[in-house]
């Protein structure tokens, strides 16, 4: 009988017999089940059994791609500031909320509380663990620091403008290296100090974190988010960004 959490609702549940499933993939793909479907009658996999497969390093990185679409807004924000140019102050307020919220309250506390304690115990990467989270309290200071002095901006002070803009710059600075070192060298390592068993269990926990702090679907709801404020700034449309070669 099939478990029932896998049908009502249970994601962790649905996880789990997705690794189960996963193992009879070879069999499946070489027609070694009888009556089997053909190709062409296979049903597309949907948007949930997309979401189940996604591994606990996948998980941290696809995270990073709302962080560094958020550095690409602080870009354009800090260039507008530095020009005299109007920025709408929903980009400040929205765009420091996702970083306060998903990155800094989620995101990291998810590094700082399950990763960082096992990379130290194991002894593999401690002097990296070490400067990734004296970076995660630095990077809290200057979010701190963005939502003051965009409050402030209404006062129309110019110091205001070139201290939020520096601001901006020096967490773009930070980002930039620390996550791609994490996407390079952290979470690859992940399977070095981990057994399989745990490291699927990581990927439950990191789910039901999810789930308590921002709901369902919470990451296609962070994503909205942020193409919101990249709207508001006309940074959504991925074209503009293709340099034009003339012959």
């Amino acid at each position: 009988m099939a478990n029932p959490g896998f049908f009502s609702g249970d994601r962790t549940g649905r996880r789990r017999f997705l690794r189960a499933l996963a193992s009879t993939t070879p069999l499946v793909l070489a027609g070694g089940f009888p009556g089997s479907l053909g190709a062409q009658d296979k049903p597309r996999a949907g948007p949930a059994s997309v979401e189940e497969g996604v591994s606990p390093a996948e998980d941290l990185m696809r995270e990073h791609g709302v962080l560094r679409r958020i550095l690409l807004v602080y870009t354009e924000s800090a260039r507008r500031l530095d020009a005299g140019e109007d920025v709408p102050p929903e980009a400040f307020t929205s765009s420091a909320g996702i970083i306060r919220s998903f990155i800094e309250d989620y995101h990291e506390k998810l590094e700082e509380d399950f990763l960082f304690p096992r990379f130290r115990r194991a002894k593999r990467l401690a002097d990296l663990v070490d400067v990734l989270h004296e970076q995660h309290r630095a990077g809290r200071r200057l979010t701190e620091g963005t939502i003051r002095l965009a409050a402030s901006l209404a006062q129309g002070k110019p110091e205001d403008r070139r201290s939020l803009a520096e601001t901006l710059r020096q967490f773009i600075r930070m980002y930039e290296p620390h996550a791609a070192r994490e996407d390079t060298v952290l979470f690859p390592a992940l399977h070095e100090i981990l057994a399989a068993g745990e490291y699927d269990r990581l990927g439950d926990d990191f789910e039901g974190k999810e789930h308590e702090l921002f709901g369902a679907e919470g990451f296609e709801k962070m994503v909205d988010r942020v193409a919101a404020v990249e709207k508001s700034l006309g940074l959504y449309d991925l074209g503009q960004f293709t340099p034009i070669f003339k012959a």
